[in-house]
């Protein structure tokens, strides 16, 4: 009985000390606004406690143009969408690691950072940009966002 008991110890200790094969969970988002437009993707993609946002244009929530007032009423739009997305899946511009910018005339980044800076007094993430042609609904602006969902 001792023997058994003690083998049986032994298995379960050696369990114990396996690598677990950690799980991917994967979650989809896609906002009741962006769903009644029949538009093809998600607003954004949970991967763990990552938060990966589609491209956002400055386009009111639930409607397919763009705001009026050009590259910086655009901006702060999609910097409105993008904190709607974030706090809809329990995260915040505070946790934002990473932007992408496509911007069309690249001549006018100054004037999108008018606008960006607002969102970020303190910390900012990383960020990189490119000058585009061809964005959606004639955009002047489109912004990706990558952030943490805090435990």
């Amino acid at each position: 009985m001792k023997k058994s008991f003690a083998l049986f110890v032994l298995i379960i200790a050696i369990q114990a000390c396996q690598p677990k094969k950690p799980s991917t969970e994967i979650e989809y988002y896609q906002s009741e606004e962006m769903a009644s437009l029949g538009l093809p993707f998600s607003d954004a993609v949970r991967v763990d406690n990552m938060l990966y946002l589609s491209g956002v244009i400055g386009m009111p929530p639930g409607k397919l143009e763009l705001v009026e007032g050009g590259l910086q009423a655009e901006a702060k739009q999609i910097m409105e969408n993008i904190q709607k997305v974030l706090k809809a899946n329990g995260s915040s511009l505070d946790h934002a690691v990473k932007f992408t910018v496509f911007i069309d005339d690249i001549g006018r980044w100054s004037e999108f950072n008018e606008v960006y800076i607002e969102y970020f007094p303190g910390k900012k993430p990383a960020r990189s940009a490119f000058g585009a042609e061809g964005l959606a609904l004639g955009a002047a602006v489109e912004v990706e966002c990558i952030a943490v969902i805090p435990d």
